[in-house]
Parts: C-alpha cells; structure tokens; sequence
C-alpha cells in the first residue's frame, strides 16, 4: 500500500524555520526524483523544490537561497529545511515523485505570520 506521509509543519514567525520530513512506504523509493510541493489557498498546488537519486537538487526561484531539499534512501525520507520563511510561504506542503506518480498525502500546513 503505497503512502506518503508529511510532518513538521507548524506556525512560525517571519524569518523563522521549519524543516519537514516525509516518510514514504510501499514504493521504490530510492530510483524516483522527489519533490516538494505546496498550495496556498485559492492558488494551484506548485513543485517548490526537487532532487534526484543522485543528490542533484533544483528550486523554485520563489525558495532559491533559502530552502534545502534532501533525501535519506535508506529511511525512504525527503526532507525540506525552510529558513528566512517569508508570510507568502504559508501553505499546506506535500510530497510526491517529480511526476506526482502516487496518491496525495494529507500534508503539513505551514503558517507564517508577518
């Protein structure tokens, strides 16, 4: 049973951190590109950050600088270290392939106040 499981979200202050993780199960997991993605209300869901089974890594220009994506194959975990977190930040964040090739999790919301 295939399962995408995000945490580490919360309600942090402008210029705070946050580091989310992602546990996944019943993939593959180590041959995939993975990604972070995040959707603000009203707003498409958006890939915010990437990284292939090699540790290439590629950003949103919206993150660049201030967001890490990272990967642990033998955990099957992603990781996403946010700093500097911005209000415009605030959304709920999934993890998925690069492709969203399996079910949504539920997420993790991330609030940031001004």
């Amino acid at each position: 049973q295939v399962q995408l499981v995000e945490s580490g979200g919360g309600l942090v202050q402008a210029g705070g951190s946050l580091r989310l993780s992602c546990a996944a199960s019943g993939i593959i997991f180590r041959f995939n590109v993975w990604g972070w993605y995040r959707q603000a209300p009203g707003k498409q869901r958006e890939l915010v950050a990437a990284i292939t089974s090699g540790g290439s890594t590629n950003y949103a220009d919206s993150v660049k600088g201030r967001f890490t994506i990272s990967r642990d194959n033998a955990k099957r975990a992603v990781y996403l270290q946010m700093n500097s977190l911005k209000p415009e930040d605030t959304a709920v964040y999934y993890c998925n392939t690069a492709s969203s090739s399996y079910p949504w999790g539920q997420g993790t919301q991330v609030t940031v106040s001004s």
